[in-house]
């Protein structure tokens, strides 16, 4: 059998990954963080601590806008401002325990709708081919 060419392959692979992101985005329950909100919560606590703007420069949103999507996370509990330990007149947010657990529960939620789409209609050999694929996606999502 022929190897796939890489543009080819590579214009299947962003339009099925982009559908899924797009469907599992789609996933929201009423009450949690936005996209927005998810992203800059799941930046911090990768990261760890930082500023706002330093936020909205890797997000590249403007500065407003992080700081109204931080007071909307500060609000709710799920991220705290603190003192910079570096430089005492800036302060840093960080993610709080409920933070790290409404991620915890939005990964649980959309591992959950994988496994229930993965249950409904796909064989054997195909979920064996998926499994083989999955280190495959992660190891290109790394190199991107």
């Amino acid at each position: 059998m022929d190897s796939p060419r890489v543009d080819d392959l590579s214009t299947a692979l962003f339009s099925a990954i982009s559908l899924v992101v797009r469907r599992l985005r789609q996933t929201a329950a009423p009450g949690e963080p936005s996209l927005p909100e998810r992203s800059a919560l799941a930046r911090l606590d990768r990261n760890g601590p930082a500023t706002a703007a330093d936020l909205a420069r890797v997000e590249q949103i403007s500065p407003q806008a992080m700081g109204i999507t931080l007071a909307a996370l500060e609000e709710r509990g799920l991220v705290e401002r603190r003192r910079d330990e570096e430089d005492r007149r800036r302060s840093v947010t960080v993610v709080t325990e409920a933070g790290r657990e409404a991620l915890r529960l939005k990964r649980g939620a959309r591992a959950a709708a994988i496994a229930a789409g993965l249950a409904d209609g796909f064989t054997d050999e195909e979920l064996r081919i998926l499994a083989d694929a999955a280190p495959l996606i992660q190891r290109l999502a790394e190199k991107i």
